[in-house]
């Protein structure tokens, strides 16, 4: 039970993406099926919370890693399923995660990359985007296909020249992240047709997800064909060496979730973070606090404690084995 292949290699947008062919129903390599890989995804959950934990606390002795996670995907596709369901599953002290909407008057009088820039994650966190400054170029591009303007009346279309200068600040500002020691991974959550359809009439059918929904999201759906246009121009122009987009066929939730939480545990293997060795004098630490507890409360620690100090040494051993064994993995 385990991967045919490293997911990252197989879901990278090449440079001739092709939209309109992409299964959205596919599990690419993946054949174990939906119960395996709901129970490889909790397992290797396990260890992406404890690389994350070591990434938070190397931080505090100086390391610079971070790893930023941003989802992009049309609606229904399962942006929040990767907040709720993949990073829910590590420590919530090392997580920064933003929404983005769209963005305010005074938002639009500064630097579009103004409000993106304050949100990347600080060395030692795991940022998630739940929709980005990628939307400063699908919303315009896709509006001036379709014809439209937002659920508000507003258009978002700027001219070609600004468009470009988007596309050039994007890169940069990736660039400047990634010499900062921030990883960056792009997910695109791709759902077909007609599995959003089904989406969007779970949300008109029930009560408790009226709030999900708006009459603008049909009128993204009327223009399906511009949004797919839009997405694949987007997702081939800003793949890059250092922060590739990876496609995700959404239609199946379980294997989104699944390839989410491999892309980001390898990630964070990859940067193999370590616990900090302490900077004090453990031993004296050690007798100093010996000599405050009676000889009854150290011989009961010692019964109940030790067992499990040497487990955690031996956790500590495992989980290293399972970094080694995906970085081999990727030679």
């Amino acid at each position: 039970m385990s991967w045919t292949q490293d997911p990252r290699e197989l879901l990278r947008v090449p440079a001739d993406f092709d939209i309109n062919n992409f299964k959205r129903d596919a599990t690419p390599g993946w054949e174990a099926g939906k119960k395996a890989g709901k129970k490889f995804r909790k397992q290797r959950g396990e260890l992406m919370a404890e690389l994350q934990e070591r990434l938070f606390a190397q931080a505090q002795n100086g390391a610079q890693d971070s790893v930023l996670v941003i989802v992009q995907g049309m609606d229904t596709a399962g942006k929040g399923g990767i907040a709720r369901h993949v990073i829910s599953m590590v420590d919530p002290q090392g997580i920064h995660l933003k929404a983005f909407k769209a963005p305010t008057e005074e938002e639009r009088n500064q630097h579009f990359l103004d409000r993106i820039r304050k949100e990347l994650p600080k060395p030692g966190m795991i940022g998630l985007f739940d929709r980005s400054h990628y939307e400063d170029l699908l919303v315009p591009t896709a509006q001036k296909r379709a014809g439209h303007t937002d659920d508000q009346g507003i258009s978002w279309i700027v001219s070609e020249d600004e468009l470009n200068s988007r596309y050039h600040d994007i890169y940069e500002m990736e660039v400047e992240a990634t010499k900062r020691g921030i990883r960056v991974i792009k997910l695109c959550l791709l759902v077909s047709y007609e599995e959003q359809g089904k989406r969007l009439m779970d949300r008109l059918l029930r009560p408790d997800k009226h709030w999900k929904f708006s009459p603008h999201d049909l009128d993204v759906r009327d223009q399906w064909n511009a949004y797919q246009a839009t997405y694949e121009e987007v997702l081939r122009r800003t793949s890059t060496e250092i922060a590739p987009w990876y496609v995700i066929p959404a239609d199946r939730k379980w294997y989104a979730r699944l390839v989410a939480t491999e892309i980001i545990t390898r990630t964070l293997a990859d940067i193999d973070p370590q616990w900090p060795a302490a900077d004090f004098d453990v031993e004296a630490s050690k007798a100093r606090l010996e000599l405050s507890l009676t000889d009854e409360a150290l011989a009961k620690y010692q019964n109940e404690r030790v067992g499990k100090l040497i487990k955690v040494a031996v956790d500590d051993e495992e989980v290293q084995t399972e970094v080694e064994a995906i970085q081999d993995s990727e030679e």
